[in-house]
């Protein structure tokens, strides 16, 4: 046991540590009071337990909506624009400005995650459930199967990707941990783009060493949900900021920081799971499957591919006889995916993120190769992608919204300067975070502009694949 759990409490000590005497600012008198509150943040994830529980299952037992249904008026599509018109956009806005808040404070399969696993078995964690790549495989098989199923458009289909999520949530939480997020910590399908974006938020909870081990006296044990090593926590990736640790020892705070600082700090390792969820997660499987519907190069494909099974009569692939739980199957809305649908947006999907990721990355191998520098790996440099890896993934989410504002008639003439601003900040703060990156290299000067001029490449890439998705096709 740790000497946290051996130490006893004593009611008549503050609850919190913290120094005497030491002014506080606001930010840190927020994380005091989060973990001051914890049962009131509790009463509100079963608040959101409840919603989210009701709005998965209720619009899968409705009907499709009428023609002249709103959002207002119809519970259904109500449902869907909350999931994904405000919900996965706000989610991911959060992350990279607060961090990682909704994990910690709001999300439901957390909460019902941690919260069976008190009355579970508490087995010790296998070997196969601590790999690092679980996150990054987890995120791109839901993402697939969600735009086989067409998760965004039907209540059934989200009903079955969230439902099975939870249910598998529960499921870690009865075998594995005593008040542990182990589905969190190590399986949950976002957790890797959480851990990615949250590294830039500009708000975290710091850990001051020295004050930490100074502190004498007795002090408050900490849950800590997702197994963090809180005395040794110098990044934002998994910490869920929940609050919990808020004051421990006086020196646990939440404060404010530079977004670039954790990049550029070399005492936080540049990990490759983090790079490829990054890289090929974000910016590749997930670009191609917000732009598939739009793009003329896999119509084409299809239709060249209809063209030739029909000449030479194989029909088998264009049979739409498909069970909705495999590839899009709703009559009612003549809405049915054929063989040949399901393969292409599969080869699409996985052949597509997997190129651009792979194109993405020549940039920051190139800019590692020519500096030769220590802490100056690949993956840092594919790191410093993350700004624009951000911007990215908020406007892929956003053309949900943009999706559901359009049916209700409003005005978007503020669209096209919103999108253009945030892929533009994302670009610059990438190009400055490589710069930076350059800066601290030991190289010659001629050796850091190169590697500068080198990241110019993923960052153009990306602008030039939503400059297609927005305003070409």
């Amino acid at each position: 046991m740790s000497n946290e759990q051996v130490i006893q409490f004593h009611p008549s000590r503050s609850k919190v540590d913290k120094a005497e005497g030491r002014p506080q600012g606001r930010l840190e008198k927020l994380g005091l009071f989060l973990r001051k509150n914890r049962r009131a943040i509790i009463a509100v994830q079963w608040v959101i337990v409840i919603l989210y529980a009701a709005m998965v299952i209720i619009p899968a037992c409705l009907p499709l909506p009428p023609e002249d249904a709103h959002i207002w008026n119809n519970l259904r599509l109500f449902a869907q624009f909350c999931f994904w018109g405000l919900w996965w956009p706000g989610v991911m806005i959060a992350t990279v400005t607060l961090g990682r808040v909704w994990c910690g404070l709001f999300c439901p399969e957390g909460a019902v995650s941690e919260w069976v696993s008190q009355y579970g078995q508490g087995k010790a964690l296998p070997r196969w459930l601590k790999w690092t790549g679980w996150p990054f495989v987890a995120f791109v098989m839901t993402t697939v199967y969600g735009q086989l199923v067409s998760v965004y458009e039907y209540p059934q289909a989200a009903l079955l990707v969230l439902g099975g999520s939870t249910v598998a949530a529960i499921g870690i939480g009865l075998l594995y941990g005593r008040e542990k997020r182990i589905w969190c910590r190590y399986l949950c399908p976002a957790s890797g783009v959480f851990a990615v974006l949250a590294k830039i938020a500009p708000l975290h909870y710091k850990v001051d060493r020295d004050a930490w081990d100074k502190h004498e006296g007795d002090f408050e044990p900490v849950n800590c949900a997702p197994l963090l090593d809180v005395r040794r926590m110098t990044s934002a990736s998994e910490c869920h900021s929940c609050g919990r640790c808020a004051g421990q020892r006086g020196a646990v705070t939440y404060s404010a920081r530079s977004p670039f600082s954790e990049i550029l700090d070399f005492n936080n390792p540049a990990r490759t799971p983090d790079a490829l969820t990054l890289v090929y997660g974000v910016l590749g499987v997930a670009t191609a499957a917000f732009q598939w519907t739009l793009s003329p190069w896999l119509l084409a494909i299809k239709l060249a591919a209809a063209d030739w099974l029909v000449d030479h009569n194989h029909f088998a692939l264009l049979d739409n006889d498909v069970p909705w739980w495999l590839l899009t199957h709703y009559p009612e809305a003549s809405d049915l995916f054929t063989w040949l649908d399901g393969a292409l947006v599969l080869g699409y999907l996985l052949g597509g993120g997997f190129l651009l990721g792979s194109l993405l990355l020549i940039g920051p191998a190139i800019a590692a190769r020519i500096l030769k520098t220590e802490h100056l790996t690949w993956q840092r440099f594919a790191l410093a992608l993350t700004p624009l890896a951000a911007a990215s993934v908020i406007l892929g989410l956003s053309m949900l919204t943009v999706t559901h504002l359009k049916a209700e008639h409003l005005w978007l003439g503020w669209l096209p300067y919103f999108r253009i601003g945030l892929l533009t900040a994302g670009c610059l703060g990438s190009l400055w975070l490589a710069f930076q990156l350059a800066l601290r290299s030991t190289g010659k000067n001629s050796q850091k502009w190169n590697a500068c001029i080198a990241m110019l490449w993923p960052v153009g890439l990306m602008a030039t694949v939503w400059t297609l998705v927005f305003f070409v096709w």
